[in-house]
């Protein structure tokens, strides 16, 4: 398994796979061929259906320039691909074709180079799965972050600080913008009324899910603004793990140590989801974004609250049990309708899903992994227009 670096990817919206993926292959592209004049860029499947609302063509061409880039959009080719998310960048010189890249953005900002494995970061957990996981911790006797520190070395808490700064910025930034998301969508900005509107009659609870909302929309739209953020898994489903994360934090005046232990847990169940399933919408639906921030988000918590392995394990199979089948059906391609309200509500369900875990753990019937390869084949069964298409769902019927 890789390191967690992988899945807290700090960069700009509003996706890691339409808008991050693309611009670093821009990159490997000007690296592998510096000599070109001209550039051309087919994008396919998910690329193609979502690429014009996600921003896809105009971070490739800002990435590229000055050099000329043409980009083309085949959303209908009947070809096999190896990924939804796949793009050919081909390089001329003179005329001149040079070559091209066969390109897979398969989530979270990662890519993948048809041919190329060299450019896959390197493996660095002999683990694979929680049940693997578990069983090393159990028998060294440590907790998960304690097994992060481990393999990653005592530099991966800078790496998490860091994070957790840039999280914690994106929610203050939010909080503090008003206005309209762009997109034509014309959707306000809710994140600064969510969190300065107290209820009527506002009970603790009423104040927490009004709280942990406010912040799950402010980074979302952030996020969908073009603002600065963190993955975790992905852009589009940035804002769980941080929401709940500072608004506990603040409720039990938690230091900044205990958040990054947190953070190392959830890393390390968004890193199980990502080797073993898939964290990309256009592969999976958004049980494979939101499901997996919601099922981190629960891991973080359970590790907050010093929890057990099994009941963090408990506590993040529950969260990603139950938003299993969900479909990715951005209206516009747009990451808003429904993306920005859906962290919102993963953030309290993942809330929920600790607050289960607390009682119920020593009932429970199936592992995190059997709920995570249940995830995938579900994916994978998906209608193609549920999977990041905008063809399909409330992208269909939006008026």
């Amino acid at each position: 398994m890789r390191s967690i670096r992988d899945i807290y990817k700090i960069g700009k919206g509003p996706s890691s796979s339409h808008t991050m993926g693309p611009e670093k292959a821009a990159l490997l592209l000007r690296e592998r061929y510096p000599g070109a004049d001209r550039f051309e860029v087919t994008l396919y499947g998910s690329l193609a259906k979502t690429g014009r609302g996600h921003g896809t063509d105009r971070v490739v061409r800002d990435t590229l320039a000055p050099i000329p880039t043409e980009i083309l959009f085949r959303p209908d080719d009947n070809i096999p691909l190896p990924h939804p998310n796949t793009l050919d960048l081909r390089a001329f010189s003179n005329g001149k074709d040079l070559g091209v890249l066969r390109v897979m953005s398969i989530g979270g900002g990662d890519i993948r180079v048809e041919g190329d494995p060299s450019v896959e970061p390197p493996e660095i957990y002999p683990e694979n799965s929680f049940a693997e996981i578990a069983a090393y911790c159990k028998r060294h006797r440590l907790r998960i972050s304690d097994y992060v520190e481990a393999y990653e070395g005592k530099d991966i808490w800078d790496f998490l600080f860091r994070v957790w700064t840039v999280m914690c910025d994106s929610i203050r930034d939010g909080l503090t913008s008003t206005g309209t998301l762009p997109g034509g969508l014309n959707v306000e900005r809710k994140a600064q009324m969510l969190y300065n509107q107290r209820h009527i009659d506002e009970r603790p609870e009423t104040r927490e899910s009004r709280i942990v909302c406010a912040y799950a929309f402010a980074v979302s739209e952030q996020n969908a603004d073009q603002g600065t953020i963190v993955t975790a898994p992905t852009c589009g489903a940035c804002a769980t793990l941080p929401a709940v994360l500072k608004y506990m934090q603040e409720e039990k005046r938690l230091d900044d140590g205990r958040i990054l232990r947190a953070l190392a847990v959830a890393g390390v169940v968004g890193n199980i989801v990502k080797t073993n399933a898939s964290i990309s919408g256009a592969e999976c639906g958004c049980q494979a974004e939101i499901g997996t921030a919601c099922s981190m988000a629960a891991a973080a918590l359970g590790e907050l609250f010093e929890m057990g392995i099994d009941q963090i394990e408990y506590a993040a199979e529950v969260a990603l049990e139950h938003h299993l089948g969900l479909t990715c059906d951005p209206i516009g391609g747009l990451v808003q309708i429904p993306c920005i309200e859906r962290n919102a509500v993963a953030a309290m369900r993942a809330i929920n899903a600790v607050r289960i875990a607390n009682f119920l753990t020593a009932t429970r019937k199936i592992s995190f992994d059997m709920v995570v390869e249940t995830m995938y084949e579900t994916g994978r069964d998906l209608n193609h227009i549920y999977r990041e298409t905008s063809e399909g769902g409330l992208a269909k019927l939006y008026r």
